[in-house]
Protein backbone atom coordinates (compact mmCIF):
# COMPACT_ATOMS: atom_id res chain seq x y z
CA UNK A 1 0.00 0.00 0.00
CA UNK A 2 3.12 2.57 0.86
CA UNK A 3 4.08 1.50 -2.75
CA UNK A 4 0.99 2.87 -4.06
CA UNK A 5 0.80 6.39 -2.25
CA UNK A 6 4.07 6.84 -3.47
CA UNK A 7 3.47 6.01 -6.88
CA UNK A 8 0.62 8.08 -6.58
CA UNK A 9 2.70 10.88 -5.57
CA UNK A 10 5.07 10.83 -7.91
CA UNK A 11 2.16 11.27 -10.77
CA UNK A 12 0.46 13.83 -9.22
CA UNK A 13 3.86 16.01 -9.07
CA UNK A 14 4.61 15.26 -12.91
CA UNK A 15 0.91 15.92 -13.63
CA UNK A 16 0.82 19.38 -12.23
CA UNK A 17 4.27 20.25 -13.40
CA UNK A 18 2.51 19.74 -17.10
CA UNK A 19 -0.51 21.36 -16.37
CA UNK A 20 1.30 24.75 -14.83
CA UNK A 21 2.54 27.58 -17.11
CA UNK A 22 5.97 27.79 -17.36
CA UNK A 23 6.61 31.50 -16.44
CA UNK A 24 4.50 34.02 -15.09
CA UNK A 25 5.51 35.79 -18.12
CA UNK A 26 4.04 33.30 -20.63
CA UNK A 27 1.00 33.61 -19.13
CA UNK A 28 0.80 37.06 -19.37
CA UNK A 29 1.65 37.57 -22.93
CA UNK A 30 -0.21 36.05 -25.76
CA UNK A 31 2.85 36.68 -27.84
CA UNK A 32 5.49 35.86 -25.03
CA UNK A 33 8.96 35.33 -27.90
CA UNK A 34 7.58 38.96 -29.44
CA UNK A 35 7.60 41.49 -26.72
CA UNK A 36 5.03 43.37 -25.16
CA UNK A 37 4.83 46.34 -27.64
CA UNK A 38 5.02 45.90 -31.57
CA UNK A 39 5.96 48.31 -34.34
CA UNK A 40 4.74 49.21 -37.56
CA UNK A 41 5.69 51.89 -39.83
CA UNK A 42 3.41 54.44 -41.18
CA UNK A 43 3.31 57.30 -43.42
CA UNK A 44 5.00 60.58 -40.06
CA UNK A 45 6.01 57.95 -37.55
CA UNK A 46 4.77 54.15 -36.52
CA UNK A 47 2.34 52.75 -34.91
CA UNK A 48 3.08 51.27 -31.27
CA UNK A 49 0.56 48.29 -30.17
CA UNK A 50 0.69 47.05 -26.58
CA UNK A 51 -0.11 43.60 -27.09
CA UNK A 52 -0.70 43.52 -23.10
CA UNK A 53 -3.43 46.01 -23.14
CA UNK A 54 -4.73 46.40 -26.79
CA UNK A 55 -4.10 50.15 -26.82
CA UNK A 56 -2.70 52.07 -29.36
CA UNK A 57 -0.35 55.24 -29.94
CA UNK A 58 0.91 57.21 -33.00
CA UNK A 59 4.68 57.84 -32.29
CA UNK A 60 6.86 59.96 -34.15
CA UNK A 61 10.61 60.92 -33.39
CA UNK A 62 11.36 64.32 -33.16
CA UNK A 63 15.53 65.47 -32.14
CA UNK A 64 16.15 62.09 -31.37
CA UNK A 65 13.50 61.32 -29.22
CA UNK A 66 10.00 58.87 -30.18
CA UNK A 67 6.97 61.22 -28.92
CA UNK A 68 3.92 58.81 -28.63
CA UNK A 69 0.30 60.13 -28.56
CA UNK A 70 -2.81 58.08 -27.41
CA UNK A 71 -5.68 57.24 -29.81
CA UNK A 72 -9.07 58.91 -29.51
CA UNK A 73 -10.48 56.08 -28.14
CA UNK A 74 -7.83 56.10 -25.49
CA UNK A 75 -7.76 59.94 -25.02
CA UNK A 76 -11.80 59.92 -24.21
CA UNK A 77 -11.35 57.12 -21.57
CA UNK A 78 -8.23 59.37 -19.97
CA UNK A 79 -10.54 62.26 -19.56
CA UNK A 80 -13.64 60.47 -18.46
CA UNK A 81 -11.28 59.32 -15.92
CA UNK A 82 -10.18 61.87 -14.91
CA UNK A 83 -13.51 63.45 -14.91
CA UNK A 84 -15.02 60.62 -12.62
CA UNK A 85 -10.98 60.98 -10.16
CA UNK A 86 -11.96 65.03 -9.89
CA UNK A 87 -15.82 64.11 -8.61
CA UNK A 88 -14.33 61.26 -6.03
CA UNK A 89 -11.70 63.79 -4.57
CA UNK A 90 -14.07 66.71 -4.15
CA UNK A 91 -17.14 64.20 -2.44
CA UNK A 92 -13.95 63.14 -0.16
CA UNK A 93 -12.67 66.58 0.55
CA UNK A 94 -16.45 67.25 1.49
CA UNK A 95 -16.81 64.67 3.15
CA UNK A 96 -13.45 65.48 5.58
CA UNK A 97 -14.36 69.29 5.96
CA UNK A 98 -17.87 67.89 7.39
CA UNK A 99 -19.80 69.75 4.18
CA UNK A 100 -22.93 67.83 3.62
CA UNK A 101 -22.65 65.35 0.01
CA UNK A 102 -25.43 64.03 -2.19
CA UNK A 103 -25.32 60.79 -0.45
CA UNK A 104 -25.42 62.12 3.05
CA UNK A 105 -28.39 64.02 2.67
CA UNK A 106 -30.30 61.32 4.99
CA UNK A 107 -29.47 62.22 8.42
CA UNK A 108 -28.77 58.55 10.45
CA UNK A 109 -28.54 55.13 9.19
CA UNK A 110 -32.23 54.86 10.60
CA UNK A 111 -34.79 52.77 7.71
CA UNK A 112 -37.21 54.96 6.51
CA UNK A 113 -40.89 55.07 7.49
CA UNK A 114 -42.00 52.22 4.46
CA UNK A 115 -39.33 50.23 5.70
CA UNK A 116 -40.15 49.98 9.09
CA UNK A 117 -43.92 49.31 8.21
CA UNK A 118 -43.06 46.31 5.86
CA UNK A 119 -40.67 44.96 8.15
CA UNK A 120 -43.16 45.45 10.97
CA UNK A 121 -45.99 43.65 8.86
CA UNK A 122 -43.51 40.40 7.96
CA UNK A 123 -42.92 39.98 11.54
CA UNK A 124 -46.36 40.34 12.60
CA UNK A 125 -47.59 37.88 9.65
CA UNK A 126 -45.20 35.71 10.69
CA UNK A 127 -45.70 35.72 14.68
CA UNK A 128 -48.96 34.70 13.68
CA UNK A 129 -48.02 31.81 11.37
CA UNK A 130 -45.82 30.42 14.37
CA UNK A 131 -49.09 31.04 17.11
CA UNK A 132 -51.16 29.02 14.84
CA UNK A 133 -48.62 25.99 14.18
CA UNK A 134 -48.13 26.26 18.20
CA UNK A 135 -51.96 25.75 18.51
CA UNK A 136 -52.77 22.89 16.16
CA UNK A 137 -50.16 21.16 17.52
CA UNK A 138 -50.30 21.42 21.13
CA UNK A 139 -51.63 18.47 22.92
CA UNK A 140 -55.58 19.06 23.56
CA UNK A 141 -56.11 19.55 27.17
CA UNK A 142 -59.14 16.94 28.53
CA UNK A 143 -61.34 18.69 30.49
Amino acid sequence: MNGFLSFLLAFLGAAMRLVAPMSAEDSMSPQAGLGRYTMTPTEGGFLRLDTLTGTVSFCTIKDGLSVCRAGTDEKAALEAEVSRLNQENAELKAKLSGAPTPESKRSSNLPSEEDFERTLSMTERFVRRIMKIFREEAPESKP
